[in-house]
C-alpha cells in the first residue's frame, strides 16, 4: 500500500512500514498544505492512506467527499517511542481492508 505520514508525525515512523510504499509530507514537497488540499493530492497521487496526529481532521473534512483512509493516531505525545506502539494496530487495519474515512488509533 502507498501511505503518507503527515508533517505532525516523526519521520522515523517510516521504518515501521518498510513493507509498504511510505512517504512523508516533506518527501512529497507538500509541507504547509491545508488538510482539504492534502486529501485531494493523496487521491490524485494514488495514496491508500494518510497517517496523522491531527485530531481535528476527522471533524473538519467531509469524508464522503474524499475516498481515502485516514489513521488518526491518538497518544499523549507524538514521539516515535510512543507512536511506534500503535504500528501493530495500524497494520491490522490495513490487512483487514478498512473502509475509507477516519480510523482512530488509540495508545
Amino acid at each position: 500500500m502507498k501511505l503518507l505520514l503527515d508533517e505532525n508525525l516523526p519521520k522515523k515512523l517510516k521504518l515501521d512500514f518498510a513493507e509498504h510504499e511510505i512517504f512523508t509530507v516533506g518527501d512529497m514537497g507538500w509541507n504547509g498544505i491545508q488538510n482539504g488540499e492534502l486529501l485531494k493530492l493523496l487521491i490524485q497521487n494514488n495514496f491508500d492512506a494518510l497517517l496523522t496526529f491531527d485530531k481535528n481532521l476527522q471533524h473538519q473534512q467531509n469524508f464522503k467527499k474524499y475516498t481515502i483512509l485516514v489513521f488518526v493516531l491518538t497518544a499523549p505525545i507524538n514521539t516515535y517511542a510512543v507512536l511506534t506502539t500503535l504500528t501493530v494496530k495500524i497494520k491490522e487495519h490495513l490487512l483487514n481492508g478498512v473502509a475509507n474515512g477516519p480510523v482512530i488509533i488509540i495508545s
